[in-house]
């Protein structure tokens, strides 16, 4: 990192504070969770003790939640007049882009239905998994083994590619 022009010093030994995060910078995402944190909790809301990144705000009936994903946010809740003020003040402290409903976030397909209802699947992800690892002509099986099955603590397969074993796993 240098010093802007007009800062410099003879003494070489001295530094510049920087006073704010800078995108790309390490510390950057913290900063902007702890802006997100202090902004949402000025308006209300709780954050989850169980998963960090969902916030709730419970008042006179009406809750709204908000779920962030590093730098993705989902804005829900009972009154939509309250949501709409909720991203009308969200929008003055950030810079916001609104992408309406989501149809696609975290792997999980959503579907509308009309009496107001969502669905989740993810049907899309799991094709996708199964091109990843050329497994497109996989047949699918209500269980994937026998419900007497014994198994050792040893264990007895062979597993033919272990890493490809794991990252499967891993992503299911």
């Amino acid at each position: 990192m240098q010093q802007p022009p007009g800062f410099e010093h003879d003494n070489k030994e001295l530094v510049c504070k920087l006073n704010k995060a800078l995108y790309g910078l390490k510390q950057a995402p913290r900063s902007w969770y702890e802006k997100l944190h202090q902004t949402l909790f000025h308006f209300g809301f709780v954050a989850s003790r169980c998963d960090h990144s969902l916030f709730t705000y419970n008042h006179q009936g009406i809750t709204l939640y908000v779920l962030v994903y590093v730098d993705d946010i989902l804005i829900t809740g009972s009154s939509s007049l309250l949501v709409h003020k909720l991203i009308t003040q969200l929008n003055q402290q950030f810079a916001l882009k609104q992408l309406g409903k989501p149809e696609y976030f975290l792997g999980l397909e959503v579907a509308y239905q009309a009496n107001g209802s969502i669905i989740l699947t993810q049907t899309k992800y799991i094709r996708d998994l199964l091109s990843r690892f050329h497994m497109e002509e996989a047949n699918g099986v209500p269980s994937p083994m026998l419900s007497n099955s014994k198994l050792s603590k040893y264990g007895t397969d062979y597993i033919e590619d272990p890493l490809q074993y794991r990252s499967v796993v891993g992503a299911l």
